[in-house]
């Protein structure tokens, strides 16, 4: 760490940045962009990254704590950062050139896991520098925004749990019981891009109706695809459906969970688990909770 970035990181106000599961996640087919078009149901989860952020009035946009492996211009968070301050200078505000932000990033989400981290924390930056800056734009439009940043950051924008259509930035509120999680982390990184990519991908499934939506509705049509080149996964999709036979993977992997009633009964699964498997318990979120920092 750089002389000084200890001071910088005590001068950052933290912010929750929640993660996601796909409940079900269906590949409808492939569009003529290159996209595919998905349905999917969102749901919020309690566990979440915490994004470091404070603003600066020199103009300059600065990670305090870059992620290893990741170029500056690949980081979701300053990427969201530059989004905001185009958008300050496109509206011609005074001073928009002067906006400027330290970004740091206490990752408890693990990267290439399907929980939406780095989406998540660019939904967070946005939110954040939408107050902190007084830009006043409504959910809408930072959902639109956010659109551009990759096909999840709209949904932790939104902030509720939804119905995802198109490639994702289609939603549609729902509400969902309450729930709980055992969410278990296989130890690898999957690449979203080279699972779409696979020729094993057929997407045919048939959209399905939503309203309302049922307790285990659906299946994820990535599993077969990230089961059959990450034993890892697998291995823990196969322990979790001997004692939850409705248990999936979230996203396009690694992670895989269970829904249950009660704390109780997810922490129970939990202590089984072969001292080879690591996991953690998440309870399902209603809102986000930087919720109502955007108007509707």
């Amino acid at each position: 760490m750089a002389r000084g970035a200890g001071r910088e990181l005590n001068a950052v106000q933290w912010y929750p940045a929640p993660g996601k599961l796909n409940l079900f996640l269906h590949v409808l087919g492939r569009r003529a962009d290159g996209y595919h078009e998905l349905q999917t149901v969102f749901r919020l989860i309690d566990r979440a990254d915490r994004v470091g952020i404070a603003s600066r009035d020199d103009g300059v946009l600065r990670r305090l704590d870059a992620l290893p492996g990741v170029q500056a211009q690949d980081d979701l968070c300053l990427r969201a950062a530059a989004r905001m301050k185009d958008i300050a200078a496109a509206r011609g505000g005074a001073g928009a050139a002067r906006l400027g932000a330290d970004i740091a990033l206490d990752k408890r989400l693990p990267m290439g896991a399907g929980l939406g981290g780095g989406s998540s924390d660019a939904a967070t930056v946005m939110l954040v520098l939408n107050r902190l800056w007084a830009l006043s734009l409504g959910r809408a439009a930072l959902i639109a925004e956010a659109a551009q940043l990759g096909a999840d950051v709209p949904f932790f924008v939104l902030g509720r749990n939804a119905l995802g259509e198109g490639i994702g930035e289609r939603l549609s509120a729902l509400e969902l019981p309450p729930a709980w999680y055992l969410v278990l982390v296989p130890p690898v990184s999957v690449s979203t891009r080279e699972v779409f990519a696979s020729f094993a991908l057929t997407g045919d499934t048939k959209p399905l109706k939503i309203t309302p939506f049922f307790q285990g509705l659906g299946r994820n049509d990535l599993e077969p695809v990230v089961t059959a080149r990450y034993p890892e996964v697998a291995a823990h999709l196969d322990w979790l459906r001997q004692h939850c036979p409705g248990a999936r993977m979230t996203g396009s992997g690694a992670c895989v969970f269970a829904e249950f009633d009660s704390a109780a009964d997810a922490r129970a699964l939990q202590s089984r688990l072969p001292a080879s498997m690591q996991g953690f318990l998440a309870e399902g979120l209603a809102r986000h909770p930087l919720h109502d920092w955007a108007q509707d």
